[in-house]
């Protein structure tokens, strides 16, 4: 798909940005390639085959379970705790 000069400056003004005609000229070549390769996706068949019969499949249910976090490894640059909390300094007055 060809992307022109005025395309990219126009996408570059809704931006508010600028680009001298050699930068648009290099962003518009590599809008080009982007765009092939979303041709080329367009071109996939990825239509998804449904071999599995879906009254087979059935949810996994699971207890909740309560379990007590055991790795303080993770705490270890934590300036200040309180049991299982990290105490942070206030920032709102």
């Amino acid at each position: 798909m060809k992307v022109s000069i005025d395309e990219v400056k126009y996408i570059a003004q809704l931006s508010k940005l600028r680009f001298s005609d050699e930068e648009a000229a290099k962003f518009a070549s590599e809008f080009e390639s982007i765009l092939d390769n979303f041709q080329y996706l367009n071109e996939l068949d990825l239509e998804i085959k449904d071999e599995v019969d879906k009254e087979e499949l059935k949810p996994i249910i699971r207890k909740d379970e309560i379990k007590a976090f055991e790795c303080t490894d993770l705490f270890r640059n934590v300036k200040d705790m309180q049991e299982t909390y990290i105490k942070v300094p206030k920032i709102i007055e």
